[in-house]
């Protein structure tokens, strides 16, 4: 990938963070509590066995909205869409507040120091 499609990705994956708007305090309430985190693939999983269907259904409605974002970008930039995920996790890392839970392995789950 060349510098300026690594930028241009860069860019839009952080829109794509920052966009979530409307979702974003329920979002943000579910990973205080928890009960969700950023998984290795790029999108949002349960860190809880059992969650409120509210939660659940959160995590179905950012995950398709990442999936749908992931895949424009890996079109416009002729990617696989599985590296442009892996910049988003990359990015969502950044992202996580200490004691919020990140993915480390396939479902292990460890609190952001």
């Amino acid at each position: 990938m060349n510098r300026f499609t690594r930028i241009l990705s860069f860019a839009m994956l952080s829109l794509l963070l920052l966009s979530q708007g409307a979702l974003a305090a329920t979002l943000e309430e579910a990973k205080a509590a928890g009960q969700i985190g950023e998984k290795q693939d790029g999108y949002i999983g349960l860190v809880q066995s059992s969650v409120p269907a509210d939660v659940a259904a959160l995590v179905e409605s950012v995950n398709a909205q990442r999936r749908a974002r992931y895949e424009q970008i890996a079109t416009s930039n002729g990617i696989p869409v599985a590296e442009v995920a892996k910049l988003a996790f990359e990015r969502a890392f950044e992202a996580t507040r200490s004691g919020h839970f990140v993915e480390s392995a396939p479902g292990q789950w460890v609190r952001k120091p």
